[in-house]
């Protein structure tokens, strides 16, 4: 595979993956019969690139030792035959993804922590080869209502007042810094543990003290169909005669 020069930033390697990416798809759709044509069984070891230019090609592996860049799945035309053609396309395109993931971070080896989460996140955006080919709709992200929102990473209640109680995570990404040093020194009522941001926390509307879910056994699932919650001391103390 030959390519005249190596995309070096984000945008230049997303722009080379969004290329190979609508080649592959082109070729296990609009060209399905000619991709078909091409994979016989009977030839040597063949694989399915994607290139830059937007063109695609059915060819064997490249010759050299390590390859220019990562090579994609290695003989798909012997299972051509043997399977389902839906079915094999599929397993193509499953492979096609993880190979154009492959190449991207290949490229993309020497960027920062930063943009490598940046350059992920366009390509996430787009829908894969095997969503594409299968006829799977990407499942869209539900996001959370401005008032639930801390309820996906800790615990937002009601208490007795009716005011919203949030748990010492964060109520806001806005306030996220503010609110993590404000709750720094907070300490699990059963484990007395350090507030974590990366836990679920739960508190109690009655004695005020917080949680690790884990530690009360309450999932952030299991919050969310609860109105007022009691920790396991507050419920002993209003058991008793």
């Amino acid at each position: 595979m030959e390519m005249a020069s190596s995309p070096r930033t984000v945008e230049e390697i997303f722009k080379d993956y969004d290329a190979r990416r609508t080649a592959v798809v082109r070729a296990l759709t609009h060209d399905v019969d000619e991709f078909y044509g091409l994979c016989d069984p009977d030839k040597d070891n063949l694989c399915l690139y994607g290139h830059g230019n937007g063109s695609w090609e059915v060819t064997l592996p490249a010759e050299e030792v390590p390859p220019e860049l990562p090579e994609p799945a290695l003989g798909i035309n012997f299972a051509r035959d043997g399977m389902n053609r839906k079915d094999w396309l599929s397993l193509v395109a499953v492979h096609s993804d993880s190979w154009l993931l492959s190449v991207a971070f290949y490229l993309g080896a020497r960027l920062n922590r930063n943009e490598r989460k940046r350059l992920f996140s366009l390509i996430n955006d787009l829908p894969t080869v095997f969503e594409l080919v299968s006829d799977r709709k990407p499942v869209k992200e539900n996001k959370p209502a401005a008032d639930s929102g801390s309820k996906s990473r800790g615990s937002t209640k009601r208490s007795n007042d009716g005011q919203v109680k949030s748990n010492p995570k964060f109520a806001a990404d806005d306030g996220y810094e503010e609110e993590e040093d404000e709750h720094s020194e907070t300490l699990c009522g059963s484990c007395g543990g350090n507030y974590n941001a990366d836990e679920f926390w739960i508190g109690c509307d009655i004695c005020e003290r917080w949680y690790h879910g884990k530690c009360v056994k309450i999932t952030p699932a299991k919050a969310e169909s609860i109105k007022q919650y009691k920790c396991p001391q507050c419920s002993i103390r209003r058991n008793r005669p």
